[in-house]
């Protein structure tokens, strides 16, 4: 089958197809720079006009753009505090604080760099682990899967940082905003209040744009008046100079890229559990956790290994057994069922071409990131923060009630987000984080789907989610979680009160 592989390469590197790679990364770039928008969006407004493609020129196009969005969501993560695709969250934590520093530029170079070695580790996890890792996930059944859920709410609710309390009310908002709509087995209508629009959902890109866009705009208009700044400090030299500032993240980017492969196999984890679990473990292994959240580059370099190491790994549940493990994924495979391709165990057989071939695309795309990214995006986005304040705000405004009404085509969408960016500010003045908002509505409702999926195939007997040595395995690492942060907490507290109790002996 790996000779399948090397064949399917003259053929990718036709002008064609690669043409169609470097069109698909920059247009991705361009579409996750923009808040609202989505690398989702962006491949199913592309589907229906690849039908007279060739297969391989229409999924190079889906491969490049779905490594350039998740690169472009960084851009204004880390220049607005604004994440342009989900998987950008924990991007804003380091790299916004980065850019109030002077190091905007820097922080974009740590991005693709980090983007791009996530990407790469990925699309070898798609070529080397696709055939025989079918069998492994076929092992996740529903109770296993819902503890892997728990265990990524736990993870950023103690890990974050912070009050515990404050992290878990945010958790428990985003739990309650993903069980908004219909109900997933009955039909009957959850906390819809009558409107119609609702029984969807609450679509992650309403909520998002609204916690984590408009807070921030709010607080550009407050502050109109704007020191320039200075273009040269913006930390955008030559992307090969900052390369050896680079070189300590490796233990990061190695250990980040593991946790995104991982994450990306499990189906319906995504990108966003990814950078934050790899952001969690990043900042846990430090030598200066302190450090973190106030502009540290290896958080940075964390988060974007990890939400480019889910991208292909992502497809190997979706290539090898038809199950799409991201909604990208999902909409890929919609792109292969329009060009006649069957996902499944059988498309490695019948069309091994393609599939090869869309898997070393994969690999060109993150490699380009680096080209393309590094020198397009980072040195013309950084430029952004000379921009006035009201300026900025405006065009930002724009951008957001744009791709926000784009979803659907309905106002009630605006005034949603409206309403959850009000949410949003009050939170971000009381000191509420908001990942755990978007982690709860991600996770919630794939929880509760697998929770009563368990439930209904146990007939009701809650120790199904205990038979499985996987699911016990699971279940005590998010008991790890919970319990390792809140002892660290008291050993500290004591130590502190030791050291107070000296120190007073000694004044005595």
């Amino acid at each position: 089958m790996y000779s399948d592989l090397l064949n399917a390469l003259p053929e990718v590197l036709s002008l064609a197809n690669f043409a169609a790679v470097i069109i698909g990364v920059i247009a991705g770039i361009v579409v996750g720079a923009m808040p609202g928008l989505s690398a989702t969006m962006a491949i199913s407004v592309l589907v229906p006009f690849t039908f007279g493609l060739e297969p391989l020129v229409a999924l190079g196009l889906m491969a490049g753009i779905y490594n350039g969005a998740m690169y472009g969501g960084a851009i204004p993560a880390v220049l607005l505090r604004i994440p342009g695709t989900p998987a950008a969250v924990a991007t804003t934590f380091d790299g916004y604080p980065m850019a109030q520093k002077g190091e905007g530029g820097f922080a974009l170079q740590v991005a693709v760099v980090s983007s791009s070695i996530g990407g790469i580790a990925s699309a070898f996890a798609l070529m080397l682990l696709a055939p025989p890792l079918s069998q492994v996930t076929l092992l996740f059944g529903p109770s296993e899967v819902f503890w892997v859920a728990i265990f990524g709410l736990a993870s950023i609710i103690f890990l974050l940082g912070g009050s515990p309390v404050k992290g878990l009310i945010s958790a428990c908002f985003g739990v309650f905003v993903s069980v908004i709509g219909a109900d997933p087995i009955f039909g009957t209508d959850r906390y819809t209040f009558g409107q119609l629009e609702m029984l969807d959902g609450i679509s992650i890109v309403i909520l998002l744009v609204g916690l984590y866009a408009l807070p921030p705009v709010i607080d550009l208009l407050e502050t109109p008046l704007k020191t320039e700044t200075d273009a040269n400090k913006l930390g955008t030299e030559p992307i090969w100079r900052t390369l050896p500032r680079m070189g300590r993240f490796w233990k990061t980017w190695i250990r980040g890229s593991l946790i995104g492969i991982w994450i990306g196999i499990l189906p319906g984890a995504g990108g966003s559990m990814a950078a934050f679990m790899s952001y969690n473990e990043a900042r846990r292994a430090s030598k200066t956790p302190e450090t973190w959240g106030n502009g540290e580059p290896e958080g940075v370099a964390a988060a974007e290994v990890a939400n480019n190491a889910d991208t292909a790994s992502a497809l190997i549940p979706a290539l090898t057994l038809g199950i799409p493990g991201t909604a990208v994924a999902a909409v890929m495979l919609g792109g292969l069922m329009i060009h006649g391709l069957q996902p499944g165990p059988m498309l490695f057989r019948e069309n091994p071409d393609v599939v090869f071939g869309f898997m070393w695309q994969f690999l060109f795309g993150a490699i380009l990131l680096v080209f393309l990214g590094g020198s397009l995006a980072t040195n013309s986005f950084a430029r952004l923060l000379n921009l006035p304040r009201p300026l900025l705000g405006s065009v930002i405004i724009v951008l957001m009630l744009i791709g926000v009404y784009s979803i659907h085509g309905r106002m009630f969408d605006v005034y949603l987000m409206l309403g959850f960016g009000a949410i949003g500010y009050v939170m971000d003045k009381l000191k509420f984080p908001l990942p755990p908002v978007v982690l709860g509505l991600i996770l919630g409702a794939f929880a509760e789907e697998n929770l009563r999926l368990a439930l209904r195939i146990g007939r009701g007997d809650w120790t199904i989610l205990f038979q499985n040595v996987t699911s016990l395995v699971i279940v005590a690492l998010t008991i790890a979680v919970i319990v390792g942060p809140l002892i660290k907490r008291r050993y500290v507290n004591k130590r502190l009160k030791a050291e107070l109790g000296s120190k007073t002996g000694m004044e005595e």
